[in-house]
């Protein structure tokens, strides 16, 4: 045989093994990816730190890794074991807390600057005549989608507000704690008051809005405000026994929360049941009715992978755009503070700790996360109902902040080796 002929055939071979051994470790990656990630998360449901948890991880339009853990309902309100226990599954709703921020609120905003409705640089006043004051006339949309408006990072409205509108009035005369755009003070008031602006400009209420400019067009048919009143769900996890931990923030001036005005006991609205399709956050439940543009979409992880799905595709549904491009990379570029319109962004935050350029996310309280890793075209979105195990014995939730590093940082390492 030619020698050159032999030399080609044995370097063919060669190459077509390496090709091969490159597929196994595709395929041996993800198998550890899956093996470390369940080690992650079924620790703390052993430990009974969490009662349960989805995740879900995604590579463009491959599907990676999939899972249920532990329990939709662990506890019930006097902290006893429920006999039987439900199994945790991808179909349960959860309270994604502050999730509905970016899922619910962000993107409404997205979709109303795009057809020209509004423009993030816009002064609140605009919209809302309360804030054309001196001291507030200077907060624009973008202050408040960057948490940089200098309100109040909490403030118990109920004590003051029974509904939407009584909310609302008491948000928009409450005066500044900090200066305006001097620095990122997370607060779920402006997202509230945002809420305000989308039903002003679309003059449509908050959910009617998100229904039919979000959630029908994406076919996020399993998310809702108020899932209870719909009676179409039946699977929903539980969050907390009453809300032991925002009774705290009222009570117990260590938490930094306490309001001078307010006293304690002037109020006695608290829940004393284990929430299951209410919404935990009080500041949406009690003031607003449960809906608000801070907090109270369930949803499942599906759904949510639907709109994400969409921000990673720069804002195109399959061949539509949904969303434009410009639209969608300017909420997603970094400010002065690290954090994109909306989204976190700062690669110190535990949810995207050290991921690449470009890469986001938010958080939720009740224990849901997305983050998002456009470089390697990768999301991960955990759903974690916390809340139920109860409050520690130092008055605190089980901090999910470990394992939502580990588990990013596991991804990255995949996402390195493939």
């Amino acid at each position: 045989m030619n020698t050159k002929l032999l030399f080609t055939i044995i370097l063919s071979a060669s190459f077509g093994f390496i090709s091969n051994s490159q597929n196994l470790n595709d395929k041996t990656n993800k198998t550890k990816l899956a093996v470390e990630i369940d080690s992650i998360i079924q620790k703390q449901v052993d430990l009974d730190k969490i009662p349960g948890a989805v995740i879900q991880i995604k590579m463009g339009k491959n599907l990676i890794y999939k899972n249920t853990y532990g329990y939709p309902q662990k506890y019930d309100f006097d902290h006893k074991l429920l006999n039987p226990l439900e199994k945790m599954t991808s179909k349960h709703l959860f309270d994604v807390a502050s999730l509905t921020k970016v899922i619910g609120t962000t993107t409404s905003i997205m979709i109303l600057a795009d057809k020209g409705l509004l423009n993030v640089e816009d002064p609140v006043s605009k919209y809302i005549e309360a804030f054309n004051t001196p001291e507030k006339k200077g907060i624009t949309i973008h202050h408040l989608l960057t948490h940089t408006a200098g309100l109040y990072e909490w403030y118990p409205v109920y004590y003051k507000a029974s509904n939407k509108q009584e909310s609302y009035k008491l948000i928009e005369e409450l005066p500044l704690m900090f200066p305006v755009g001097g620095q990122r003070r997370y607060s779920d008031l402006g997202f509230v008051l945002l809420g305000e602006i989308i039903e002003t400009v679309s003059k449509l209420p908050l959910e009617k809005f998100m229904q039919q400019n979000i959630f029908n067009p994406l076919g996020m048919k399993n998310t809702t405000f108020n899932p209870l009143s719909t009676g179409r769900f039946k699977k929903i996890a539980a969050t907390s026994h009453g809300n032991p931990y925002e009774k705290r923030m009222v009570y117990d001036s260590i938490l930094g929360f306490k309001v001078k005005e307010i006293d304690p006991n002037q109020w006695k609205g608290w829940r004393n049941y284990t929430l299951k399709g209410e919404v935990n956050d009080g500041i949406t439940w009690y003031a607003n009715n449960g809906i608000s543009g801070a907090a109270g979409i369930f949803s499942t992880i599906d759904d949510i992978q639907k709109l994400v799905d969409m921000l990673v595709n720069k804002g195109k549904i399959g061949s539509k755009q949904f969303i434009s491009k410009e639209i969608i990379e300017s909420f997603l570029t970094k400010d002065k503070f690290n954090n994109g319109i909306g989204w976190m962004m700062d690669p110190e935050n535990p949810v995207i700790k050290n991921g690449p350029k470009g890469t986001f996310g938010h958080t939720g309280f009740t224990g849901t996360s997305i983050a998002v890793i456009p470089e390697n075209n990768i999301s991960i979105i955990i759903l974690i109902n916390r809340q139920n195990i109860g409050l520690m014995n130092n008055g605190e939730y089980f901090s999910l902040n470990q394992l939502r590093e580990q588990i990013f940082k596991a991804v990255l390492k995949y996402s390195k080796l493939k």
